[in-house]
C-alpha cells in the first residue's frame, strides 16, 4: 500500500477514474455521489480532484461491489470452473466459495487438485473449502474416503481456505473421533456449517464443534435460533431448495441482521441462470420480497467477505480491491460494467475477453467399469409367505425443498411384483454404485415426483454421485441405467426402449466441456424430453439428484439401501410390524 500513497494523496495520476456516477457505501447504507479512483487494482480515492489515465463516465448508474457467493457447488452448474467464470462474471460475481465435495466423492483428491488448477488465471476468485465429509455419512460410497490427513494436505498446498460445510451433523454432536478430527485439521480457518432441523441441545453440542453458518434453515424460528447462538445465516436461493421467501420477512423486518447475515446459491443448473441470473438474481429477489436494496446488496458483498474474512474486498472503500460493477439500478441488478482488481472483464453481459475452455489433459478419471444390475435385480417382491399385504417405506418429496418425509403406504402389486403406480405418483427409484466399481444396487419408491410414464437416469447424485434412476416402469429405468453406463456419466431419459434425450458429462460424471449457450441448448432438450415424462416437475432433474443425499432428513436412498439420519441410520424397505 505505500506504493499507492502518491495516487491517494492527488500527487499522481491512478489507473483508472470511474466518475460521476453514485456509490452504494454498505458501510454506512447510503448512497453517495463521487468519484473513484484506482490503482494497480485496488482503490485509492474516493472523493473530487483525481486524475487517471483511464476515465469512464459512469453517469446515471450505480456503482458497487463485485458479488460474492458464499456457499456453492462448481459441479451443480454441469460447468468447470472456467465455463462457470465465463457465465458469471458478466453478470457481476467476482468472488465464489465453493465446495468441491461433489468431485471429490467421484474422483477423490485427483479431482480437487483439478478444480484448483482449472480455476488459476480467471477473472473469478475461487476459494475453495476443503471437503468434510467425503463421505456425507457411512451410508454413502465415494471413490475414496478424505481424511483429517486430507483436509491438513489440502490447507498445506493452499487449495482450499476454509473448511466445506460439515454436515454430518450426528456425529458432530455425538462427539465422533473421526469427524472431530477433521474439525481440528480445520482449527484457526472457517468452518461452514450444515444443520437442517437441528435445534435445542444437539444444535449447540453442534456449534460447539466450530462450524459457524448454515444454509439449511427452512423456518424463521430456526434461522433465529441459530442467529441467537452466534451463527452467521445463509439464506439459499437454489435452483431446488429457496428459502429466500420465506427468510425474508426475517431481514424484512430487522435489517441490523444483514451483519450476520448473507445470500447464497448453494446447486444451481444451467436452466436457472439463464432464467433468474446468479447473486444479482438473489438481490432482486430479496427486493421483491421487501428487503431494501441496500440491504439486498450487503448479503452478497460485504456481508460474505466478513465472515470469510476477505477484509480486502466486499465494499467500495480506500484500500479494497477494484472488483466493482456499474448497474443501471440496483433494483434491476443488471450489470453494465464489471471489473475485476481495477481490469475491465465484461460489458453489456458480455466478456471482454474470452476464457479458454478446460484442459482436457487435467479431466480427473472416473470409474467406468460398473456392471449394470440386470432386469431381475431391480424387480422387487412382497416378502415371502406374508399373510397379509405388505407396507413399504417410500420417499415423499417436497416441491422446492431437498428434505423429504418417510411415508408409509401399501404398494402396488401386479404380477407377483411390487411396481411403480403413475396413477398413485409412485416411482420407483434405483441406486446403483460406481465410484468402486461394485455395481452394488438398492431400489426404493418415491411418492409425489410425478413420473407419467418412462424413466430418468442420472450420474448425478449427491453426495456420492452414483447411478441413480427413476421411473414409471421396469423397461425404461434398464434402458435408461444401461444407456447412462455407456456414456460413463450424464443425463439420460428413456420411455420404454426409446432414448428420448441425453447429456454427456465427461468429467467426473459431474461436468459438461460445453459453454454456457451450447451446454443450455442441450438441456433445453433434457427439459421437453421431461416434460413428455413428468410434465408436472420442473426441477425434476435437481430433486432427483437430492434423493440419495443421506444427511438431509428424513428418508433417502443410497447404494447401501434406504437410510434415515433423523431416524438413527439404515431403514427397511418393508415396514415391519
Amino acid at each position: 500500500m505505500r506504493e499507492l500513497l502518491r495516487a491517494a494523496r492527488r500527487e499522481e495520476p491512478s489507473d483508472l477514474l470511474l466518475k460521476g456516477g453514485r456509490f452504494a457505501n454498505v458501510f454506512t447504507m447510503e448512497y453517495e455521489t463521487a468519484d473513484i479512483a484506482v490503482k494497480d487494482g485496488i482503490i485509492v480515492g474516493i472523493g473530487e480532484g483525481y486524475e487517471a489515465a483511464e476515465v469512464v463516465d459512469c453517469s446515471g448508474g450505480t456503482i458497487v461491489p463485485g458479488f460474492i457467493d458464499g456457499h456453492m457447488h462448481v459441479e451443480s452448474t454441469f460447468m468447470t470452473p472456467r465455463n462457470l467464470a465465463a457465465t458469471i462474471v458478466p453478470l457481476g460475481t467476482t468472488t465464489i466459495m465453493p465446495d468441491p465435495h461433489e468431485i471429490a466423492n467421484t474422483c477423490g483428491m485427483e479431482g480437487i487438485r483439478f478444480m484448483y488448477a482449472e480455476s488459476q488465471g480467471l477473472p473469478l476468485d475461487i476459494y475453495y473449502g476443503a471437503p468434510s465429509c467425503v463421505p456425507a455419512s457411512n451410508f454413502e460410497t465415494p471413490r475414496e474416503m478424505l481424511t483429517a490427513k486430507n483436509i491438513r494436505e489440502l490447507f498445506d498446498e493452499g487449495i482450499c481456505t476454509h473448511l466445506g460445510e460439515m454436515m454430518n451433523y450426528p456425529d458432530v454432536y455425538l462427539g465422533n473421533r473421526d469427524v472431530w478430527s477433521k474439525l481440528e485439521a480445520a482449527k484457526g480457518k472457517i468452518i461452514t456449517g450444515h444443520a437442517p432441523q437441528l435445534e435445542g441441545a444437539d444444535l449447540i453440542a453442534y456449534i460447539l464443534g466450530g462450524p459457524s453458518c448454515d444454509h439449511e434453515c427452512e423456518s424463521i424460528e430456526n434461522a433465529l435460533e441459530k442467529l441467537r447462538l452466534g451463527m452467521w445465516l445463509m439464506v439459499r436461493q437454489g435452483a431446488t431448495a429457496r428459502n429466500l421467501t420465506a427468510l425474508a420477512p426475517l431481514i424484512r423486518e430487522n435489517e441490523f441482521l444483514t451483519t450476520r447475515a448473507m445470500a447464497v446459491s448453494d446447486d444451481i443448473s444451467p436452466d436457472f441462470i439463464r432464467q433468474r441470473g446468479h447473486m444479482n438474481g438473489c438481490i432482486r429477489e430479496l427486493i421483491a420480497e421487501g428487503v431494501s436494496p441496500l440491504a439486498a446488496l450487503r448479503m452478497t458483498t460485504f456481508s460474505p467477505a466478513e465472515y470469510f474474512q476477505l477484509f480486502d474486498r466486499g465494499a467500495i472503500a480506500p484500500g479494497r480491491i477494484a472488483d466493482i460493477v456499474l448497474l443501471d439500478t440496483l433494483e434491476s441488478c443488471k450489470a453494465k460494467k464489471v471489473w475485476k482488481r481495477g481490469n475491465l472483464v465484461a460489458e453489456n453481459g458480455k466478456l471482454v475477453l474470452p476464457i479458454e475452455g478446460a484442459d482436457s489433459r487435467r479431466f480427473p478419471g472416473n470409474k467406468n467399469s460398473v456392471p449394470m444390475p440386470l432386469l431381475q435385480e431391480i424387480e422387487v417382491r412382497p416378502p415371502k409367505n406374508a399373510i397379509k399385504a405388505p407396507r413399504i417405506n417410500v420417499i415423499g418429496t417436497i416441491r422446492g425443498q431437498v428434505i423429504t418425509k418417510r411415508l408409509e403406504m401399501t404398494p402396488t402389486v401386479k404380477d407377483g411384483l411390487i411396481t411403480a403406480d403413475p396413477d398413485r405418483d409412485i416411482a420407483k427409484l434405483v441406486v446403483v454404485e460406481k465410484n468402486q466399481g461394485t455395481g452394488r444396487t438398492a431400489v426404493g419408491f418415491v411418492h409425489n415426483y410425478g413420473m407419467k410414464r418412462g424413466a430418468i437416469a442420472s450420474s448425478i447424485a449427491h453426495d456420492a454421485h452414483n447411478y441413480t434412476c427413476i421411473g414409471a416402469d421396469d423397461t425404461s429405468i434398464k434402458k435408461a441405467l444401461d444407456t447412462l453406463y455407456a456414456m460413463g456419466g450424464g443425463i439420460v431419459l428413456t420411455d420404454g426402449d426409446l432414448v428420448l434425450a441425453k447429456l454427456e458429462l465427461p468429467v467426473g460424471g459431474l461436468m459438461s466441456t460445453l459453454p454456457f449457450d451450447e451446454l443450455c441448448a442441450e438441456t433445453a432438450k433434457l427439459a421437453e424430453a421431461r416434460k413428455i415424462l413428468n410434465p408436472d416437475n420442473a426441477e425434476a432433474f435437481m430433486q432427483l439428484s437430492f434423493l440419495s443425499l443421506s444427511v438431509i432428513p428424513e428418508l433417502k436412498l443410497t447404494d447401501q439401501g434406504y437410510c434415515d439420519i433423523s431416524a438413527g441410520g439404515a431403514q427397511p424397505l418393508f415396514v415391519e410390524d
